[in-house]
């Protein structure tokens, strides 16, 4: 297992100073799977992250963004202890999912 992130959106500033088209905020995703007797059992988690403000030195033009740095800005902005917590959480869903404490249902 492997948790798998993405950006599913982002929002930003179309001039921030002298920069355009800048980046300010980043709606990531977070999921793991693992399949047991052909029962795929899923964690998953979403969240939203502010970036920092924008740097000129290290700034990267909007056309030339690509996944890999938005996951990494993401994953920066959370910091290394809660990608942590996030992925641990996904473990703890998937090891819920496949042996549950808890019981849930609807009356017939």
């Amino acid at each position: 297992m492997a948790v798998t992130w993405n950006v599913a959106r982002y929002d930003g500033d179309k001039t921030s100073g002298s920069l355009s088209d800048v980046l300010t905020t980043l709606h990531w995703t977070a999921t793991d799977s693992e399949t047991v007797s052909d029962v795929k059992h899923t964690g998953y988690c979403y969240g939203t992250v502010q970036l920092a403000a924008a740097n000129s030195s290290s700034f990267i033009a909007f056309g030339s963004v690509t996944k890999d740095n938005l996951i990494a800005w993401a994953k920066a902005a959370l910091g290394s202890d809660e990608v942590t917590a996030i992925e641990t959480n996904i473990a703890a869903q998937i090891t819920e999912s496949k042996t549950p404490t808890t019981l849930s249902g609807e009356p017939s």
